[in-house]
């Protein structure tokens, strides 16, 4: 959707390893795996369409256990899928062992124990744990679930509004997948696409170059 020049894509890259923490998503394992999506959508190839798993724990365990297969160089993805992704082998490895995992695990909870203004609101430290997970596996789930559709994809992508705003348009599912390097998921009056304002904003600030704008 938009290419870096090299400073800005290790400085992006190295917020994305702060902010992700323990769920810190390898860039190249995930692009892998969110191309097969696309080229697979909701046939027994897609790594994660929810019409081939029971439930969403099952869904996301198998997509895990894919990810990590590409992460460990242990599956050869088709060459379609490779390129055109940044990577960043020391931040890889980093982000990947479980000290870092563990370790932004008990910053989270030390936060928790300075600020936290009641007890309670410590069960909402798993969320801070998997949130990537989590996060990943509401929109594969419910993406491709519930909803409407604007376009005939051939799948069931579905868009999921008003839910959507808080996954930061990426329920759009079935505008994506119909316009897949569109930066702006919403289509439609009523869809609104959180994330496209500030790619403008990044794009008109000369930061990032929006492939289409």
């Amino acid at each position: 959707m938009f290419t870096f020049s090299k400073g800005w894509e290790r400085f992006f890259y190295i917020l994305t390893y702060i902010f992700q923490g323990s769920s810190f998503l390898n860039p190249r394992a995930y692009a892998i795996l969110h191309r097969m999506h696309h080229a697979y959508s909701d046939t027994e190839q897609d790594p994660h369409s929810p019409h081939f798993f029971r439930d969403m724990f099952q869904m996301t365990w198998a997509t895990k256990n894919i990810f990590r297969d590409y992460l460990k160089f242990k599956r050869t993805p088709e060459e379609r899928f490779t390129g055109n992704y940044p990577e960043w082998k020391f931040i890889d490895y980093i982000g990947n062992t479980a000290v870092s995992r563990i370790g932004f695990g008990v910053l989270y909870t030390f936060f928790y124990i300075q600020f936290a203004p009641s007890y309670w609101y410590f069960i909402l430290l798993p969320i801070h744990f998997f949130m990537g997970p989590l996060h990943g596996a509401i929109v594969n789930w419910c993406g491709h679930k519930y909803g409407y559709s604007n376009f005939d994809n051939k799948d069931h992508s579905k868009n999921t509004t008003p839910v959507d705003f808080f996954m930061l348009g990426e329920l759009f599912q079935n505008n994506h997948h119909k316009h897949p390097n569109s930066p702006n998921f919403a289509k439609k009056w009523f869809e609104l696409d959180p994330v496209y304002p500030v790619l403008r904003m990044l794009h008109w600030s000369k930061i990032i170059k929006l492939r289409k704008v």
